[in-house]
């Protein structure tokens, strides 16, 4: 079973190779993962992307991640390392 980090990031990816682009606003990446899947609430969607997966937020949470980089406000693309 795929955990809300791994939803996120596969709907990053789809929203790239259909938009050609690297970038995407939060309400875009929502609305992918909410497409592909109706176990997470909006609301988590949008924590794990501000707060846990995004390299430039402050430490909140036990556990964070680097994958994604905020490139402008509610602007997110993933991590390129």
């Amino acid at each position: 079973m795929l955990t809300c980090r791994d939803e996120i990031l596969a709907a990053i990816r789809r929203l790239q190779s259909r938009h050609g682009r690297a970038a995407f606003r939060l309400d875009e990446i929502a609305q992918e993962v909410r497409a592909a899947t109706n176990r997470y609430s909006e609301s988590t969607i949008r924590t794990q992307v501000v707060s846990k997966l995004c390299k430039q937020a402050p430490v909140h949470h036990g556990t964070v991640y680097d994958d994604l980089d905020r490139v402008g406000r509610g602007l997110y693309r993933l991590h390129s390392g």
